[in-house]
Parts: structure tokens; C-alpha cells; sequence
């Protein structure tokens, strides 16, 4: 992996480069993060006093210019799944800019924007870090649209994984049927499950790592969960599927509006 600085903004913030990606890397006393300008995705944020980083990020992620970053929080905008291609939508693979950053000694806010080929813009992506880190992703487009926060979180062991307050009917896109689940879920097998977001508080339990990731989903219509199990994935090993899990924070059957957001507070605990 080839890591170049392109530019110090500030103290704690600065912009590099690895491989053909361009990445904001965040050093503060709230913790670390690091933000690719492709996709405006959080792709590691490890808070202070934490042994682990909270997102799971490809360790075979070749970092290649208009090829989607596996792992993090990709944003699936303007569609989600493969409706059309690219499968996710265009915004991942197209290079934001940063509008905004406002540094505190207690928190550090980031704003990041998707610009139309004639300058205006499409969407906009906050992210807030402090004790906790709060994504707030806002449609600008013409058209309604779907959108997600991808998120996929690191985990020690996903046989020693619990997902917590999920509901017992999920839409699972495997058999693309309803299905009863159960809740608390475990993960022993490939899932790709849709839930309606009844409940908009989700907590994954790693007993391997010794904590609990907390999830706040706000203004969402459903919530995904997914682990590929031994399926082959694109830009992941073999063994990936053990040490990772996607709780996604979405807006797939009722479409964002104009100025309309979605968000999410992710928070850790042990």
C-alpha cells in the first residue's frame, strides 16, 4: 500500500493518499477516522480509550480509482442493490468534496458534498465525532431516491456475534421471500435480510472483542443485515466473512424526498 500527505489543513486533520484514493485522515483526542473522498466514506473510526477500530475494512482492499471500496460506511445512493448498475448506485465510486470542517478540543464536524457534472448539488454527508460518530447522509436530487449506510462493523468472532432488537419477520433477499427470524440473531450462515425499522435502537454484541457496538437509526424505513458467509465477494479473502457484519441504516421502500435525511449515531461500549 502506497501512502503519500497531500496537504496538512490542520493540526489534526489532514489529506493523503493511498494508492489512487485520496483520504482524510482525522488524529484529534476524540479518537481516529479516516474518510475517502471517493464515495465520502467512513472507512476506520476507532475512538479513544478503544483497543479495536469499530469498521471492518477489507484487508485485500486495493484502493483503485472508480472501484467501490469494500468495507466501512459506503453510501448506496441513488439506488440501493443492482436495480441498475453500478450495483449501489453512482455516489461510492465518484469523488465528493469537503465543504466544511469545524474542529473543537470535544468534537470535530466534517461535511462533505456530491456535485452534478454542471456544479449543483446532489447530496451531502455530516459526520460528527465525539464520544460517539453520528453520519447524517441528505438527498439533493431532483428525484426521490433510495439511499444506505452501509455500515460494516468489526468483530472478533462472528460465531460469538449477537444482534440485539431486531424484529422476527425480515424480507430475506436470498429465497426473496417473508421469513420469521429470531431475534436476538445469530449470524451460522449467509444473510441478506431486510427488516422494517420498527425498532431504531440496535445493539451488536462481540463477546470475542469484549463489546458492544450500539446503533441509533434515525429516519429510516428498514434496516439490513448481512453477512456473506463462504459466498465469494468482490475485494475479500476467504475468511473475511468471520471478522465482519453489515447493520445497514436505509431508506430502500420509501423514498428520500428533497432536503430529506437519513442518519445514524453509532456508539461503543467495553
Amino acid at each position: 500500500m502506497k501512502t503519500t500527505l497531500l496537504k496538512t489543513l490542520t493540526p489534526e486533520l489532514h489529506l493523503i493518499r493511498q494508492n489512487d484514493i485520496p483520504i482524510l485522515y482525522l488524529k484529534h483526542t476524540v479518537g481516529t477516522a479516516k474518510i475517502a473522498l471517493q464515495g465520502a466514506q467512513l472507512i476506520s473510526w476507532q475512538p479513544k480509550n478503544t483497543a479495536k477500530d469499530v469498521l471492518w475494512l477489507s484487508e485485500i482492499e486495493p484502493f483503485q480509482s472508480g472501484v467501490a471500496i469494500r468495507g466501512g460506511v459506503p453510501i448506496c445512493y441513488p439506488w440501493f442493490g443492482s436495480v441498475k448498475q453500478p450495483a449501489h448506485g453512482t455516489a461510492r465510486i465518484r469523488l465528493w468534496q469537503l465543504s466544511h470542517y469545524d474542529i473543537s478540543a470535544q468534537k470535530v464536524r466534517l461535511e462533505l458534498e456530491l456535485f452534478s457534472e454542471l456544479n449543483i448539488i446532489e447530496a451531502k454527508v455530516k459526520m460528527i465525532f465525539a464520544d460517539t460518530c453520528h453520519i447524517t447522509f441528505t438527498h439533493y436530487g431532483e428525484e426521490p431516491a433510495q439511499a444506505a449506510l452501509h455500515s460494516y462493523f468489526n468483530v472478533g468472532d462472528i460465531s460469538q456475534v449477537e444482534v440485539v432488537n431486531l424484529p422476527t419477520v425480515c424480507f430475506n433477499s436470498l429465497t426473496k421471500r417473508q421469513e420469521n427470524v429470531p431475534s436476538p440473531r445469530k449470524i451460522n450462515e449467509n444473510v441478506d435480510c431486510i427488516y422494517a425499522a420498527e425498532k431504531i435502537q440496535n445493539q451488536i454484541i462481540d463477546r470475542a472483542f469484549n463489546r458492544i457496538i450500539e446503533l441509533h437509526h434515525h429516519n429510516a424505513s428498514q434496516i439490513v443485515l448481512w453477512n456473506p458467509w463462504h459466498k465469494e465477494i468482490g475485494a475479500m479473502s476467504k475468511q473475511a466473512y468471520q471478522y465482519m457484519i453489515c447493520l445497514e441504516t436505509a431508506r430502500i421502500n420509501r423514498l428520500l424526498e428533497f432536503g430529506e435525511s437519513i442518519s445514524v449515531e453509532i456508539a461503543v461500549t467495553g
